[in-house]
């Protein structure tokens, strides 16, 4: 299992670091082989907050985003993973399962939607609108995730944030939440340390790739594979849930 594990973590987080949405692909994997699916939420915010914090650093070196103007916005998102990591543990494992797969498919109709385009006046900071919107993405990344970094692309590109400084604030944003949610499934004693770290082990390495070839790669071409694994993925996942319910 742990090398299926690092696999599909070093493929979620290299094409979710580019596109977002890399929670489409191995949330339902890790379900697919056997994970139950509140140590495969929690494994994967244990992934997420180093992959996540690891990509966002190499990306601060790079002087792509200063530090400053990320922790203003900080706290919305690492509470927003606390509530959502709350909520879920409360969740028992069936009704998880029906939340899951229901929004995953919601996730994946959201990817449809086009991205919007870099606007011409760039800048750095963003609005107070904002806060309220990360605290939403960060409490529904605690619950579920998958989808969670396309929403916070969307939210920086509309602001007229250029894409690697967008990348950076969803990557700080993400290691932000899933601390947070991290830290209430340690707690509720959710973590299984055979998952998390060759998911976490894959999901850095994927995400360090990712940071050092974005823009090189065609976002229309990462998004098209995406979906196509996550087509195969769902249909898989929803025909086992149907069969073991027969």
């Amino acid at each position: 299992m742990e090398i299926s594990l690092f696999i599909i973590g070093f493929i979620a987080t290299f094409i979710g670091t580019l596109a977002g949405s890399g929670g489409l692909i191995n949330l339902p994997a890790m379900l697919l082989i056997g994970v139950p699916i509140h140590s495969a939420i929690a494994s994967n915010k244990f992934s997420n907050t180093l992959s996540s914090f690891s990509s966002f650093f190499v990306l601060l070196r790079k002087k792509e985003v200063d530090l400053k103007s990320a922790l203003k916005i900080a706290p919305f998102s690492f509470v927003g993973g606390i509530a959502g990591g709350l909520i879920a543990s409360s969740l028992s494992e069936n009704v998880m399962m029906i939340i899951g797969i229901s929004l995953l498919i919601v996730a994946f109709l959201v990817s449809f939607i086009g991205k919007p385009v870099e606007q011409s006046s760039r800048t750095s900071e963003v609005s107070y609108w904002t806060y309220p919107s990360l605290f939403g993405i960060g409490t529904y990344d605690g619950m579920f995730g998958p989808g969670q970094a396309t929403f916070q692309m969307y939210l920086f590109f509309y602001q007229g944030i250029g894409y690697l400084r967008t990348i950076a604030y969803t990557r700080f944003n993400t290691f932000l939440s899933c601390l947070g949610a991290f830290i209430t499934y340690f707690f509720a004693d959710l973590i299984r340390w055979d998952v998390a770290i060759p998911l976490a082990i894959g999901s850095i390495l994927g995400s360090q790739i990712a940071v050092r070839l974005a823009g090189k790669f065609s976002k229309t071409a990462v998004k098209i594979l995406l979906r196509i694994i996550t087509v195969l993925l769902l249909i898989q996942l929803v025909y086992q849930v149907v069969k073991g319910s027969v």
